[in-house]
């Protein structure tokens, strides 16, 4: 029984999941990001956990192919705009993954890209054209769909809205000379600004489903609502997209974030999208990157290089 390795690389954990050529899912596993180890070290946590998968759910030659995604943009060079993780703007993860996973095909992707794909393809975002993918998760970044596919942009950069101007005061300066806009709107940035405002380790999700009583978090809280809304309104009024669907960590407080987002919507665009959130909301990229390993496989089957005997891609 041939099957499908898939790896999500996040900004606080690394998931992977093993499934069938069809799609289902055999089993899944997730594990910590540890900053203090760096990119290789936290590489090593997500080969190894995927390895585990493998031995308590399947043989051995099992394993046909493996997707995976990332934060930041994936080149063979590296990945660019990854500042999540030390040292893993230089990591040449195809590669890598190549040698740990030695005779299967590897594709590796964009984490959000990869997200937008899926609900694209078995989503929320079916049939709406064009459309968006919204991540609220550990950052900040958006995927444009139109004609079924995503919008790669000439350096695979279409979409980073973290780095967004966030005033005409920002025009001009470099990029270390100003506050970027996942400073202020992502989980990562709640929990930073919340927890030096209150003294002690705020979650995001504690500073969501609090009360707007005037504290000095909640402060935070509106900052980050209001610049969510604000760049949300300009990006719909550019694309007109038929919908947006929402997904990342911070979707489990859609009752705080959404009805504020969709009044947003609502008086500030020509044309409202619908708004909802993702058919896959916290493992979207997870579910990417197992399309991403199913098509390698069905690719070298179709090419004849994948053997169905072994369950592995020839030599």
């Amino acid at each position: 029984m041939p099957v499908v390795l898939g790896l999500d690389f996040g900004g606080t954990k690394i998931a992977a999941a093993v499934c069938e050529l069809s799609g289902r899912r055999l089993g899944e596993a997730t594990v910590a990001i540890d900053r203090e180890q760096g990119a290789s070290g936290n590489l090593g946590l997500g080969i190894e956990a995927g390895r585990k998968l493998l031995v308590s759910l399947v043989p051995e030659d099992a394993l046909v192919a493996v997707g995976a995604c990332t934060f930041g943009i994936p080149t063979t060079r590296g990945i660019e705009l990854a500042p999540a993780i030390p040292g893993w703007g230089s990591l040449a993860l195809e590669a890598e993954l190549r040698v740990a996973f030695d005779g299967v095909e590897v594709v590796v992707a964009n984490d959000v890209k990869a997200a937008a794909a899926a609900e694209a393809r078995w989503g929320a975002l079916a049939g709406c054209d064009p459309a968006v993918y919204l991540n609220l998760g550990t950052g900040l970044s958006v995927a444009i769909v139109c004609g079924g596919r995503v919008v790669q942009g000439a350096h695979g950069a279409a979409g980073e809205i973290a780095y967004n101007l966030r005033s005409v005061a920002d025009l001009g300066l470099v990029l270390e000379e100003r506050v970027l806009l996942e400073d202020v709107v992502s989980g990562r940035a709640l929990a930073e600004r919340g927890s030096r405002i209150a003294g002690r380790d705020v979650a995001p999700v504690e500073l969501l489903e609090a009360d707007a009583d005037g504290t000095a978090t909640s402060g935070v809280l509106e900052d980050f609502l209001a610049e969510l809304c604000f760049h949300m309104v300009n990006l719909a009024v550019t694309v007109d997209p038929a919908r947006i669907a929402v997904g990342g960590g911070i979707v489990r407080s859609w009752d705080r974030v959404g009805p504020r987002l969709r009044g947003a919507l609502v008086a500030g665009v020509p044309f409202p999208p619908e708004l909802v959130v993702a058919a896959f909301p916290y493992d979207a990229p997870l579910v990417g990157a197992l399309a991403l390993g199913i098509g390698a496989a069905r690719e070298s089957q179709e090419t004849g290089s994948l053997s169905t005997d072994r369950g592995r891609t020839s030599p």
